[in-house]
C-alpha cells in the first residue's frame, strides 16, 4: 500500500474500524490507534500514578499488550471508553502492586513537583484536592478524575468505570458535599 493510501485510511478511518483491522493484524491499523491515542494513554497514566516515570512505565506496558487486548474489544462502546477502561484498569493494578510494596504513599510527589511552576495559590490548591481525594478513597477519586481533570461526561465515566450514570452524578454530588465540609471544617 502506498503512503498516500496509507495515510488517507489513517486520517479517514474511525477508531472502531482501526481496532478490528488491527485485532485481526494489521500493523498500519494499529499504528494509527496508537499515534491517535498515545498522549491519551500516558496522560491517564500519569493522572492515576502521579509519577512521571510510572506513567511512562504503564504507557509502555499497555501499548505492548494492547495488540493482545484488541481482541476483547468488541466495538459496543466507543474505542475511546475502551481505551480509557483498559488504562483505568492497568493504574488501578499497579497502585495495587504499589500499595502492598509500601510504595503508595509517594506517588503523589511528583505531581506536587510539577505544579509548582504554576502560581502559588494553584500549587496549594491541588496538593491539597489530591490529598484530600486520597482521603476520599478509590471511587469518589477515580470518578473525580475522571469526570473533573479528564472533562469526561458522567455517561462516558460510568461506561469507563463500568457503573450506572445515576452512580456517577451521586458520586460527584457525593465529593462535592465532602469537599465543602472539608473546607469548611478547615476553615
Amino acid at each position: 500500500m502506498s503512503c498516500v493510501l496509507q495515510d488517507d485510511m489513517r486520517m479517514n478511518t474511525d477508531d472502531n474500524a482501526l481496532a478490528e483491522r488491527a485485532a485481526g493484524g494489521d500493523p498500519v491499523a494499529f499504528q494509527s490507534l496508537l499515534e491517535r491515542h498515545y498522549d491519551t494513554i500516558y496522560r491517564v497514566a500519569y493522572r492515576f500514578t502521579g509519577l512521571r516515570q510510572d506513567a511512562e512505565d504503564l504507557t509502555q506496558d499497555i501499548c505492548a499488550s494492547l495488540p493482545a487486548r484488541l481482541r476483547s474489544f468488541r466495538g459496543e462502546a466507543r474505542f475511546t471508553s475502551w481505551l480509557y477502561r483498559v488504562v483505568v484498569n492497568a493504574a488501578q493494578d499497579l497502585r495495587r502492586k504499589q500499595a502492598s510494596a509500601g510504595r503508595a504513599n509517594a506517588a503523589y510527589g511528583e505531581i506536587a513537583e510539577l505544579e509548582r511552576e504554576q502560581a502559588a495559590d494553584t500549587e496549594r490548591d491541588i496538593a491539597w484536592l489530591y490529598e484530600t481525594l486520597e482521603q476520599l478513597g478509590g471511587d469518589l477519586r477515580n470518578t473525580a478524575i475522571l469526570v473533573v481533570a479528564e472533562g469526561l461526561s458522567h455517561a462516558e465515566a460510568a461506561s469507563v468505570l463500568n457503573i450506572k450514570e445515576s452512580t456517577v452524578s451521586w458520586r460527584m454530588h457525593e465529593l462535592r458535599k465532602r469537599l465543602k465540609a472539608q473546607v469548611e471544617q478547615e476553615a
